[in-house]
């Protein structure tokens, strides 16, 4: 009879310690896990779940403050809480590989892509250098990058999201790890890059025979490539089984809830806008962007090219495309954040395109936007009270009148009056975005601009979240333009959709017909490369 391979990881009783003014004591408790050579194990919960906690605790990178309270973390036969700094700085990248989340702030801005790989080799005192050159480029080539010898050239702010991710993960793999830990490396990704870099992560641990360690709340991704999953909830393991099981045949209630807040790609029955006004009119909308590029000197981006579309009261219309296809650009020149070179824009019977911008002063409360990240768009320094109470105050508002309404809105979008005074970094991030709608609904708008609005949200905050913006409509009658990359939550929210690709729409049609029946090549390919499309959710 042959013997089960030894586990590559395997985590034994592990309690992680809280600071003491936190809201709880364990960041994990009694947590105990294992992955095989060329295994993936997907470690998925809430945000404040212990996913990340668990992975820094695997490469000795704790915050302050936290510590191990018991249990072991054993890579093969090392003792890994036994490791003093140099012992760390030995498994990190030799034996353990890490891609994180965003590879943005991960990668060094002025050290080309190059030198950065470089440097994991120089820090282990591998290869020599014309070694360490062709090792660069065969690695670049792995992780299926175009043009290896200009990428290698180029520094991070010259590459897209994808292509730098994908950079992050020729670094991590460089000396051949036997784990790899994958922190929501897909999140912010378009669904044709996050199905290429899943698929690039799945075919290098078939081929090296890596263990996966690969941590994400999206279930897409899970049933895309999890062998295993194990769900943790305040710390604590509630659930662990093979990917079906879990996914199929879930045992806990949290795991239940998790799968029933996953957004379905089957849209509801389509509200009734006929004899609706336009409130929002755009027409041949244009926008390009000049500038020198690494692959030649100059280029010209046409970002937004003669795009058209209307908006009714009460509808909600989805703008999808991959990265780079003109969605957010679109998006900033409706709002006037950046100027658009041509074409027209209309709120209602206001020609809003062709004022100045001191002209528009009074007239930006009509058209409000929600922003990505609930963490950066809000004002450190300043109460939430304060902080949705500017707007209208700006305006003319009498400022104890305002800050009443901005009682009267917490109220609305699901928070207490009384978190008036209170600031940002007291909030999670879903409660965050809740104060990021109730600053745009403050200045009463037509038009509400979503860009990405949920997309860092994890699914079950993500579902309260949509169902907030959906009932706010329905009360307020707004125009929603919804911008996102996730076509499982365009499905949910949009009454129509219209596909971007370089900077034109490709296809608009009713959410249920385009899912239906996309016409266009293009959005049959976006739908193809939904996580989980073809699996068990």
């Amino acid at each position: 009879m042959l013997s089960s391979p030894s586990p590559v990881l395997s985590i034994q009783n592990l309690s992680i310690g809280l600071p003491a003014l936190a809201d709880r004591r364990h960041a994990i408790k009694d947590l105990s896990l294992s992955i095989n050579p060329g295994e993936t194990l997907c470690v998925v919960g809430e945000s404040g779940s212990g996913k990340s906690m668990t992975a820094m605790a695997v490469i000795g990178l704790l915050p302050g403050g936290v510590e191990v309270l018991s249990g072991s973390i054993r890579l093969g036969d090392r003792d890994l809480l036994s490791l003093d700094e140099a012992g760390w700085c030995d498994v990190r990248g030799r034996e353990v590989g890490t891609v994180f989340q965003a590879p943005m702030t991960s990668l060094n801005p002025v050290m080309r892509v190059a030198d950065q790989i470089s440097e994991t080799f120089r820090a282990h005192n591998l290869l020599k250098p014309a070694e360490r050159d062709r090792r660069v480029l065969d690695l670049l080539t792995e992780v299926n990058l175009p043009n290896p010898e200009l990428i290698a050239k180029a520094y991070p702010d010259e590459l897209s999201g994808g292509q730098r991710q994908r950079v992050m993960i020729a670094m991590a793999l460089a000396l051949e790890p036997k784990l790899l830990i994958a922190d929501e490396p897909t999140t912010a990704l378009d669904v044709t890059t996050q199905a290429q870099v899943l698929k690039l992560i799945d075919n290098l641990r078939r081929k090296m025979g890596t263990a996966v360690l690969f941590i994400t709340h999206d279930f897409g991704v899970v049933a895309e490539i999890a062998d295993r999953v194990a769900v943790l909830q305040h710390g604590e393991l509630v659930e662990q089984g093979t990917a079906e099981d879990v996914l199929t045949r879930p045992q806990h209630p949290y795991t239940k809830r998790l799968l029933a807040a996953v957004p379905s790609l089957t849209p509801p029955a389509p509200k009734q806008l006929a004899g609706q006004p336009i409130t929002l009119k755009v027409d041949a909308l244009t926008k390009s962007y000049g500038g020198r590029g690494f692959f030649r000197k100059s280029r010209e981006v046409q970002a937004a090219d003669a795009v058209s579309f209307d908006i009714r009261r009460g509808e909600t219309l989805g703008l999808v495309g991959e990265s780079g296809s003109g969605k957010s650009t679109v998006g900033r020149c409706v709002l006037r954040l950046i100027e658009p070179d041509g074409g027209a824009i209309e709120i209602g019977d206001l020609n809003f395109g062709a004022l100045s911008q001191r002209e528009l002063r009074p007239h930006r409360r009509r058209i409000q936007m929600v922003f990505q990240d609930p963490f950066a768009s809000l004002n450190p320094r300043r109460t939430v009270g304060r902080i949705i109470a500017e707007g209208p105050i700006t305006q003319g508002e009498d400022p104890a009148k305002a800050l009443d309404e901005a009682r009267i809105l917490l109220e609305k979008v699901g928070l207490p009056a009384r978190a008036i005074e209170r600031y940002p970094h007291e909030f999670s991030g879903g409660q965050r975005q809740r104060i990021g709608i109730a600053r745009a609904l403050a200045m009463k708008p037509d038009v509400l601009v979503a860009d990405e609005a949920v997309s860092a949200l994890d699914v079950s905050v993500q579902a309260e979240i949509l169902k907030l913006i959906r009932g706010l409509q329905e009360e307020l009658g707004l125009a929603i333009l919804f911008i996102t990359h996730d076509l499982r939550v365009a499905a949910q929210i949009c009454d129509r959709v219209a596909v971007m690709q370089k900077g034109r729409i490709v296809e608009m049609a009713e959410t249920a017909q385009l899912f239906a029946h996309p016409r266009d090549a293009y959005t049959r390919q976006l739908l193809a490369a939904v996580p989980g499309m073809n699996k068990m959710i």
